[in-house]
């Protein structure tokens, strides 16, 4: 079984780190062999075994449409043939760039680049150059990519390979970045009363969804806002995950909070390498060549990702969210009721095309409560799943995705998958 992913693995392993090019792709705490993937199209994947596996992690989240798509892959190929880099401004990146100004709230200018890591680290440059403030605010067990100052206590791959600390990161640079738990205002609120006027921006996942899916509980986003704007810091949603895939127009539409700038990547490039920054025009206007906060990139603006984005943003302007959101509610309710019968503690949050699952007693809803879950049991899940063709994130810290391409018969497959594993 999976032997020709077997031997690409071991190969890969003699001239990439650990044979893969993102940590918790190795799925090594879950005791697997990572699936090298030959093809993909709609809610599938197959792997290079020629295995068909009901696809719930996506590419980590941008194939809200499903895999290859057609009216995606149309533009990708149209786009191509004209020219795969200028290293120049295209007429796509300004279309792309008007439907994000028009689809959230906090966004009046948004700047394109190559990746959310890339994103988050210049929206954080941004922030210090307007505030002329150097702290910044984040919560454990989020992630907001891999850049040093986002690296202290930080979710996905880091929390899932249980690294400690941030090795590489001068202490200097982390000696700026205050930690809250994640839904804990007392605790954000409790910061800025002793460091508020040297925070220069407060940055959140509106909907954790790297230390598993954790929703915000009632008040916690619209008092972050408050904070704030109270001392004069700057509110960054990092929406790499739930831009476009909580809803149309992102968290801050879903939870009617307003940012001051915005964080953007996965579903915004359709399946092809981007990231976005963007915000209120007072504050993007601050950067290069209208001001003076410098950021670059060859890439930026790439004529390929920006033609995907914007053919997946059209066409999710004609989709059902509510009818997306409707079935994943009734799927994760399933799941979760089918392993409780196993005699199993299970917890399945859901919200919009995102569903978790945590094998506890009780919600989780910060990164302490995800690391007191059942990692032996999520593992034993995991394997039995794959077996029966039920593709899952590798990890107990990732979130479940759903595409619109998901059908019925998808989630029957995988619920009767659920009803086979054995404890």
């Amino acid at each position: 079984m999976d032997d020709i992913s077997r031997a690409l693995f071991e190969k890969a392993g003699t001239c990439i780190p650990g044979g893969v090019n993102s940590p918790v792709r190795a799925c090594r705490t879950v005791d697997s062999v990572p699936l090298f993937i030959a093809g993909a199209k709609g809610s599938r994947v197959t792997d290079v075994d020629g295995r068909d596996y009901v696809d719930f992690v996506l590419s980590w989240g941008p194939m809200i449409l499903g895999h290859a798509e057609p009216s995606v892959v149309d533009a990708v190929c149209r786009a191509a043939a004209r020219g795969t880099s200028f290293g120049a401004p295209c007429p796509d990146e300004v279309a792309l760039a008007e439907e994000l100004v028009s689809a959230l709230p906090g966004v009046d200018m948004a700047r394109m680049v190559n990746s959310g890591t890339e994103a988050a680290m210049s929206a954080l440059r941004l922030a210090r150059a307007v505030t002329g403030r150097d702290r910044l605010l984040k919560f454990i067990g989020c992630y907001h990519g891999h850049a040093d100052p986002f690296l202290a206590a930080a979710g996905s791959g880091v929390a899932t390979l249980s690294i400690p600390g941030t090795p590489g990161v001068p202490a200097a640079v982390t000696a700026n970045t205050l930690l809250a738990p994640y839904n804990d205002l007392g605790a954000a609120r409790a910061c800025f009363e002793r460091y508020g006027e040297t925070i220069a921006a407060v940055i959140v996942e509106p909907v954790a969804a790297n230390m598993g899916l954790v929703p915000p509980v009632p008040g916690f986003l619209e008092g972050l806002r408050e904070l704030a704007s109270q001392y004069g810091a700057l509110l960054v949603f990092d929406e790499v995950i739930t831009g476009f895939r909580v809803a149309y127009g992102g968290a801050q539409t879903r939870f009617a909070v307003d940012p001051d700038l915005t964080v953007l990547g996965k579903i915004v490039g359709g399946g092809l390498p981007v990231g976005v920054f963007g915000g209120k025009r007072c504050f993007m206007e601050h950067v290069a060549p209208q001001g003076p906060m410098y950021q670059a990139g060859t890439l930026s603006g790439n004529p390929l990702a920006m033609a995907a984005g914007l053919a997946t943003l059209c066409m999710l302007k004609t989709m059902d969210y509510s009818a997306l959101e409707d079935r994943v509610a009734a799927f994760a309710r399933a799941l979760g009721e089918i392993l409780r019968a196993k005699g199993v503690p299970a917890q399945t949050p859901c919200i919009a095309s995102l569903f978790g699952l945590f094998f506890s007693e009780r919600e989780v809803r910060c990164f302490a409560d995800a690391q007191l879950c059942d990692q032996k049991l999520f593992t034993c899940f995991y394997q039995q799943m794959r077996a029966q063709g039920i593709y899952l994130a590798p990890s107990a810290f990732e979130t479940g995705m759903v595409s619109f391409a998901h059908s019925d018969e998808d989630f029957a497959r995988a619920l009767d998958a659920a009803g086979k594993v054995r404890f």
